[in-house]
């Protein structure tokens, strides 16, 4: 087959309707209920969360603020897919659905309560499960979220959501959120170089700086 000459537009994909549906899921996030961590009740299913600070941490003490009248303003954006969805794209369903959500919410608020300086009293969340062929949005909304609201633990502080690395993989350096927050046990394990706590500050600091001038 002659091969064509290569014109970029022939190859750009856009569509309104999947514009609108990303919208449509987002405004539906944002009006589900808020509840506080942990979350009281265990349930099934796995999709999109996020997590709101409310307390008066050194640090964070402006999400008190920004989220005074209506939770707006996430501190940290998630998600929880389907197990075996990276390899074979399985959709959760109605008839075999996990506890990936429920279970990462948990995982969150054992992390909140062994870092310092942080009180899990002073955390809510909320969430949106996806089922169905609706599942293969998960990754999509939450790549919706933190491009809409910023939230610190994903774009200025890493570090909240990482896992235990492992036996034998402890060489790496621990995350700005362990230097802020220590006290994960197998954080402390890792003996990379570490930045320096005033850069961690400084970037956090800025985060805020770039959100209030978007207000």
């Amino acid at each position: 087959m002659k091969s064509t000459k290569f014109d970029r537009k022939k190859h750009i994909y856009k569509s309104e309707a999947f514009v609108e549906l990303v919208k449509d899921a987002v405004r539906f996030f944002n009006g589900t209920p808020v509840h506080t961590l942990p979350h009281a009740e265990a349930f099934l299913g796995t999709g999109v969360y996020a997590l709101y600070y409310t307390g008066h941490n050194t640090h964070y003490y402006r999400y008190a603020e920004l989220n005074r009248l209506a939770y707006n303003y996430p501190i940290y954006v998630g998600k929880a897919v389907p197990k075996g969805w990276r390899q074979s794209r399985i959709s959760d369903s109605t008839i075999n659905q996990s506890r990936e959500l429920c279970n990462r919410l948990k995982e969150h608020s054992r992390n909140i309560t062994l870092g310092a300086d942080l009180d899990l009293a002073e955390f809510r969340c909320r969430f949106v499960i996806f089922e169905d062929e609706s599942s293969d949005m998960i990754s999509t909304i939450e790549a919706a979220l933190i491009k809409l609201s910023q939230p610190l633990w994903n774009v200025a502080l890493d570090g909240f959501g990482n896992h235990d690395p492992g036996k034998g993989r402890y060489g790496q350096a621990k995350s700005d959120w362990d230097v802020i927050h220590p006290g994960r046990i197998w954080a402390e394990r890792c003996n990379g170089i570490p930045k320096e706590e005033s850069i961690v500050i400084a970037n956090i600091d800025r985060h805020f700086q770039s959100i209030g001038e978007q207000l």
